[in-house]
C-alpha cells in the first residue's frame, strides 16, 4: 500500500467520535525554547529513568522516581558524575529505590557523557538537543547509543520521548504498519531500514505539518485502536 497521510489521517480519525478526541489524544513534543530551558539534570533524570523502565512496569518505576530523585539529589550532572562504586554500593542499600547495580551505574557515565557535550558545544544540554533536526532523528539516536550508558535500541527514543523532544517509537504497531505499507520488508528494523524509516516519517512530516511524536502515535493507531 501506498501509505500517505490523507490515508493515516482518516484511518486513526475512524477510531474517534470527534476531531477533538483525536486531537487530544495525541501526544505532544516540547517546543524548542522549552527544551532549552530545561535543566541539565532534569535530562539525566529522564536518561536514567528510561533505562531503569527498560524491561520493566513503566508505572512502578515511575512511581519510585519520587524516591531517586530525593537519592541523587536531583541528578545535577556535576555531582552525579563524580559517583564512586562505593556511593553507589550504599545506593544498593535504599530499599526506597530500585536496587539494580548495573543500571545505577549508568548515572556517572551519563552525567559525564552530557557534561562532555556541554563542553563540546558550549551550551546546554538542552540546546544541543533542541537544535538537532528531527528530519535526522536517527542521527541523535545513534549518538545517544554510541556516547551514552543504556542508550541504545529503543532507550535512546524513549529517553527523548520523556525529555520532551520530539521523535517518533518503533513500537511493534508502528513497525508493522511500516512493514505492511512497504517501507520496510520485514517487522523489525536494523541500521539498513532505519533510514528508509526516517525517510517515510519525514514525507508524512511533510505532507501534514505534525510532529514525528504524532505521526508514530497515529501509526501505531492505525493498527490498534486506542480503547
Amino acid at each position: 500500500m501506498n501509505l500517505t497521510y490523507q490515508w493515516l489521517h482518516d484511518t486513526v480519525r475512524s477510531r474517534f467520535d470527534s476531531d477533538e478526541a483525536m486531537e487530544a489524544f495525541l501526544p505532544q513534543a516540547l517546543a524548542p525554547d522549552e527544551l532549552k530551558r530545561k535543566g541539565d539534570d532534569r535530562y539525566l533524570s529522564a536518561m536514567t529513568q528510561r533505562i531503569f523502565q527498560a524491561g520493566m512496569q513503566h508505572s512502578l518505576v515511575d512511581a519510585k522516581w519520587p524516591a531517586f530523585e530525593k537519592a541523587f539529589s536531583g541528578f545535577a550532572p556535576e555531582s552525579m558524575a563524580s559517583l564512586s562504586e562505593a556511593d553507589l554500593e550504599r545506593h544498593m542499600q535504599n530499599n526506597h529505590i530500585i536496587r539494580h547495580l548495573a543500571k545505577l551505574q549508568t548515572i556517572p557515565r551519563n552525567a559525564r557523557f552530557i557534561l562532555d557535550v556541554c563542553q563540546e558545544q558550549g551550551c546546554g544540554f538542552g540546546a544541543f538537543i533542541a537544535a538537532w533536526p528531527v528530519a535526522d532523528i536517527i542521527g541523535l539516536w545513534s549518538l545517544l547509543a554510541k556516547r551514552g550508558a543504556r542508550l541504545g535500541g529503543r532507550s535512546g527514543a524513549g529517553f527523548l520521548r520523556l525529555a520532551g523532544k520530539d521523535t517518533f517509537l518503533l513500537t511493534s504497531d508502528v513497525v508493522a504498519r511500516l512493514a505492511a505499507a512497504g517501507v520496510i520488508t520485514r517487522e523489525s528494523v536494523g541500521q539498513r531500514e532505519l533510514q528508509a524509516v526516517q525517510d517515510a516519517f519525514n514525507v508524512l512530516q511533510q505532507s501534514s505539518g505534525r510532529p514525528l511524536c504524532q505521526l508514530s502515535s497515529m501509526l501505531a493507531l492505525s493498527i490498534h485502536p486506542a480503547f
